[in-house]
């Protein structure tokens, strides 16, 4: 029977995605030299480096799997447009479900192909300083503290 129970338990924790272990994940900060941006990553979960963003400064990693992914970026704001005309005129898609926009900062998620995607883009000076994330809708309450730390570490 203590047999039994270990197999199960065994066979629990291999269909268990990694992000059920978030308490032991580790993070560090991630920065952007040419303008400041700054957050905080989590390095354990995001290992895989994929090179530069289009459209802007900084950097995209994936999961070890390629199951999600996230940007870390700078994009020119040349003309200091709020975040709202800012988001205007990237023409987000339809469909956002959650959308949350200041003075300081913009925030879109929606869910697409059965991935959740979410951005948030700071105001800084003459740049909107971005994070964006993309994962599993399926892994939802899994990722939820991990994209709520890295949206309230934001810099700009």
């Amino acid at each position: 029977m203590r047999a039994y129970r270990l197999s199960a338990a065994l066979a629990v924790l291999a269909f268990t995605p990694a992000l059920a272990f978030a308490g032991d994940t580790e993070w560090r900060r991630y920065e952007i030299p040419s303008t400041g941006t700054s957050v905080d990553m989590p390095v354990s979960i995001f290992t895989s480096d994929a090179g530069p963003p289009e459209g802007g400064t900084g950097r995209r990693f994936f999961t070890e799997d390629r199951r999600a992914d996230l940007t870390v970026q700078s994009v020119p704001n040349t003309e200091n447009d709020s975040p709202a005309t800012f988001l205007t005129k990237k023409r987000p898609p339809a469909g956002i479900i959650y959308k949350r926009i200041t003075s300081d900062f913009f925030v879109v998620s929606s869910i697409r192909k059965d991935r959740i995607w979410y951005n948030r883009c700071n105001r800084g000076n003459g740049t909107m300083n971005c994070v964006l994330i993309n994962y599993p809708a399926a892994e939802k309450r899994q990722w939820d503290s991990v994209v709520t730390r890295m949206s309230h570490t934001l810099r700009s």
